[in-house]
């Protein structure tokens, strides 16, 4: 279907869409329309064959036969192609429907309950019953579906396969739910993915891909998050573009709705099995979870929320994580609650067929993620455990930066990572990065926030890149209109996004002085303001006696500090603790607890550099809480990968812990003791992080323009400014 016509399509949808307007406002067309083309889409498919399948059912149900057995033979007199059922035992078409205006509510209801079990899910999910009588009482009902048949300008809207593709009818799908959304404001195109996004993510996938390729291959797909089949419609059809004999078994689950109607409509209409579209929540929300729970597969593709908070789902994954650690899903970590993306890599990596190296075949990856899993999460959070579990076992293989503006609803920059089990020799311990941030071209008309888009040419090029895996490879491309070249392609190592946060301590220095302004300070101390608030007691009378104590023993310690005032600064604070447990002593004080005395000295105290360097019992420096600062060191060249998993944990491995000790010495001694002489490593709070940031990899200096021709470019509209102002008539 050539643009023109697929724009043509939509005008004539929309045209009949807009006849809903009075019982419905626009954003709530979808509740009709997207049912209505489904059945219509159906009833296409149907028609040929209805007076055959209806018979047939008449004289098996006359026979007495089973509904199991019914289903089947009537699956087979619809179509004797089809592997799997797809029929309707009413009386009713489109046309028919018509012929009968005044009951075409009721006809409608039982034309729907006459489709096979799983064509009849498809309403159930849409809740159109509840729509039918709503037409009906606003007298659109029998308007809606003439128009379907024969429109006012003498159209027939004819969605046969055979006219219009799976592939075709989904971008017409989404296209007009982008148009309901608008209207009310909404995210236009929530639960889609660019299709020219899903042609390079399948490019990239099926690069190197020999075995998919076979005739009679056998390749199982998946998307966990599949909304109305879009990735797993452009997978398939780009391997039977090359491979027409490969046996592709397609799966998915998908938690909205309306989505997963759709995409079980098109699996219907492909013959794929169905039954392999799961609705429910994938990551678990109490009710549903893995519908694919024994499944392994060869191909995943996905583009999960991302951005969105998992809540709903947080106590059956938190549960799984507890309970089952590395034996679940989610063993290498969980992120924070507000983006679970990474959940659905985890997710998905956990249905990987097992590696070569173990006798599998393995699996490929391809998911859509925003910015935030490249490096959200502190070392040793869940995001950054999680990006350390994936390359440490080198599963990441390619990071691609996508322009931004690409998607429906929303303009960020998106990225496409690709996670396998079975990288090529070549590929093995590296990781590669490419910018395609410039590969776009400018949409003619916006679509939602969607105004840049991928053209074939940027497709190619970008996975030209990929496959040929060179380091610092320069593209040549067009970016809107124009040539363009730069460096693309960066080939690193899997340690090179590691690295060790080392806690950088410098010594407390304090000075005393016991005079009026910092004795005055002690009122904002909460041990010494707690001595005048009452704790809870059982009666009246205890809380007005501690009230009256803690307020008398506030007073002596005010006047065993007034007695203490002096002009002199003491920079020592053991010199200084003498005087005081002195001064405590000769006032009697002896209730002054721990947590007084802390605050007395608080109080009287301030930093200074030039003081002497506060030390604990054991005579060890004592770090300031003020001044500590934190270094993130790269991984030593040496060092073997993975990592012991619980390195954090300070368990075994001497000889590794030795390794980042010294090498975490000398990155202090070379890049931080030259300007804080007095700084250690606390060793005990080193960390393992992992983050991947990609657009540090390709940042290119450019120097700012030079300060004649920025003085030429003021004047000039300075000048331009004042020939206005001259033109003007005052």
């Amino acid at each position: 279907m050539t643009q023109e016509k697929h724009s043509e399509l939509i005008g004539l949808i929309w045209n009949i869409a807009n006849k809903l307007r009075g019982p419905y406002r626009p954003p709530q067309y979808r509740r009709v329309m997207l049912p209505m083309i489904v059945l219509r889409r159906l009833d296409c498919v149907l028609e040929e064959n209805k007076d055959k399948v209806v018979q047939k059912y008449e004289q098996l149900k006359a026979q007495g036969q089973s509904e199991q057995a019914i289903n089947k033979i009537l699956g087979k007199t619809a179509s004797a192609e089809r592997k799997h059922p797809l029929f309707n035992t009413s009386q009713y078409t489109f046309q028919r429907l018509l012929e009968d205006p005044e009951n075409i509510a009721r006809n409608l209801v039982a034309y729907i309950n006459g489709f096979s079990p799983k064509a009849k899910e498809i309403f159930d999910k849409f809740k159109f019953e509840e729509e039918i009588t709503k037409l009906e009482e606003s007298n659109r009902l029998y308007m809606i579906i003439r128009e379907f048949v024969q429109t006012e300008s003498g159209r027939v809207v004819d969605l046969h396969p055979d006219r219009i593709s799976n592939l075709q009818m989904g971008y017409v799908f989404e296209e007009l739910v982008r148009k309901f959304n608008e209207q009310a404001n909404e995210e236009a195109g929530d639960h889609f993915t660019p299709r020219e996004v899903i042609r390079l993510m399948a490019n990239l996938i099926y690069t190197d891909e020999d075995d998919v390729y076979k005739p009679g291959i056998i390749r199982k797909i998946y998307d966990p998050t599949c909304g109305t089949g879009g990735m797993l419609s452009v997978s398939e059809e780009y391997i039977r573009e090359q491979n027409p004999n490969a046996n592709l078994i397609l799966f998915g689950q998908e938690y909205n709705g309306e989505s997963y109607a759709i995409c079980c409509s098109d699996m219907l209409i492909k013959d794929e099995p169905v039954d392999n579209i799961v609705f429910g929540d994938t990551l678990g929300d109490g009710k549903t979870g893995d519908g694919h729970i024994n499944e392994k597969f060869h191909y995943m593709m996905a583009n999960p929320p991302f951005g969105v908070k998992w809540e709903s789902q947080k106590k059956t994954v938190d549960k799984e994580y507890k309970d089952l650690g590395f034996s679940g899903r989610f063993g290498p970590g969980l992120p924070r609650s507000n983006d679970g993306a990474l959940l659905f890599l985890l997710h998905m990596v956990s249905k990987m067929n097992p590696a070569p190296s173990l006798g599998g075949e393995g699996s490929k990856i391809g998911i859509v993620f925003n910015g935030s899993p490249l490096f959200t999460g502190d070392a040793a959070s869940g995001e950054s455990n999680i990006r350390r579990w994936i390359i440490e076992n080198d599963m990441l293989d390619v990071v691609v930066a996508l322009p931004n503006q690409l998607f429906y609803n929303t303009g960020i920059y998106t990225y496409i990572w690709l996670v396998t089990n079975r990288k090529t020799a070549k590929r093995k311990g590296k990781v590669q990065l490419i910018d395609a941030t410039r590969h776009y071209q400018k949409m003619s008309k916006s679509l939602g926030d969607k105004r840049n888009e991928l053209s074939d040419e940027h497709i190619v090029e970008i996975t030209r890149l990929y496959g040929e895996f060179g380091h610092e490879a320069v593209s040549e491309f067009l970016c809107e209109g124009k040539s363009q070249s730069k460096i693309a392609s960066k080939i690193l190592n899997n340690r090179d996004f590691g690295f060790l946060k080392m806690s950088v301590e410098r010594p407390l220095r304090l000075n005393f002085l016991v005079n009026d302004e910092r004795i005055s300070r002690l009122y904002k101390e909460n041990a010494f303001i707690a001595l005048a608030d009452s704790k809870k007691r059982k009666n009246q009378e205890e809380k007005e006696k501690e009230i009256t104590e803690g307020k008398a023993l506030q007073k002596a310690i005010m006047e065993m500090l007034s007695g203490m005032k002096s002009d002199q600064v003491i920079k020592d604070r053991s010199v200084f603790i003498k005087q005081l447990k002195k001064a405590i002593k000769a006032a009697e004080l002896m209730k002054l607890d721990a947590s007084l005395q802390k605050a007395i000295i608080s109080a009287l105290s301030e930093r200074d550099p030039q003081a002497e360097i506060c030390r604990d019992a054991k005579g060890n420096p004592e770090p300031d809480p003020e001044l500590k600062d934190t270094e993130q060191v790269p991984l030593p060249d040496d060092i073997t990968l993975p990592l012991p998993i619980d390195y954090d944990k300070k368990a075994s491995n001497s000889a590794l812990l030795s390794l980042v000790h010294d090498h975490c010495e000398a990155y202090l001694k070379k890049e931080v003791l030259p300007h804080v002489p007095d700084a250690w490593i606390d060793h005990k709070k080193t960390k393992v992080g992992y983050e991947i940031p990609i657009n540090r990899h390709f940042y290119v200096y450019e120097p700012p323009r030079e300060l004649n021709k920025i003085e030429t470019d003021i004047e000039k509209v300075e000048n331009e400014i004042l020939g206005m102002l001259k033109e003007l008539k005052i």
